[in-house]
């Protein structure tokens, strides 16, 4: 049966009786540490969206940073840890912002045009093509799939908490998460959709959707 920290206790010098240790003290990172890692993030970003799985290894990423494949190891323990911290080094990229826009203070109304303005700007081509890279890699490796799957969670989650919004301001008797799950839906398909033909207007299928969903839960 393992042991945990908290049981063990350690014997003081001399008679007196055994004391519970202090709290385990974690390595520091030195702030070089901490610039050679994000340079392999950034390095890790570029190869994953720039040739996909194809030459993905931590020896290339290594080389692209000009270190040594030691120093990558020593900082990830092997690809797949690699790409789960580009997974959530992506965060503040696509997450984050969406986040905030409805976290922020306002109407559903305020917060649905904060969200509709960020989901209508084009993504860049490099970030589209790093969701593609680590899509491919959440088929093929367990815990990347599992990283992934946390983050969309996550993503989806900024929806619910918008018709949450609504139904506060209507009293209740409004499930939030069918709703919100129904909009993360359709802008993952319009994404995709967008992706073949520019030429579709997302920004007013969205809003029309957003609108109608809302309308449809007055009295």
């Amino acid at each position: 049966m393992a042991v945990r920290a908290k049981d063990v206790t350690t014997a003081t010098p001399g008679n007196g009786p055994a004391v519970p240790p202090g709290p385990a003290l974690r390595p520091r990172t030195s702030a070089k540490g901490e610039q050679t890692r994000a340079r392999l993030l950034a390095a890790a970003r570029t190869l994953l969206a720039g040739e996909g799985g194809e030459r993905f290894t931590t020896r290339n990423v290594a080389a692209l940073c000009g270190i040594s494949h030691g120093m990558c190891h020593y900082h990830f323990a092997d690809r797949t840890d690699l790409i789960v911290a580009v997974v959530a080094d992506i965060r503040p990229d696509w997450i984050a912002p969406l986040e905030a826009a409805v976290d922020a203070p306002g109407t559903f109304a305020e917060r649905a045009e904060r969200i509709l303005a960020l989901l209508t700007q084009p993504e860049g081509p490099d970030l589209a093509r790093l969701h593609s890279a680590l899509h491919w890699f959440a088929l093929h490796d367990e815990r990347v799939r599992v990283a992934l799957d946390a983050e969309y969670r996550r993503w989806r989650a900024c929806f619910v908490r918008l018709f949450a919004v609504l139904a506060e301001e209507r009293g209740g008797g409004i499930d939030p998460r069918p709703l919100g799950e129904a909009v993360a839906g359709a802008v993952d398909g319009l994404a995709a959709i967008q992706s073949l033909d520019p030429q579709l207007d997302a920004a007013a299928v969205l809003r029309g959707l957003v609108l109608a969903l809302a309308a449809s839960t007055r009295a």
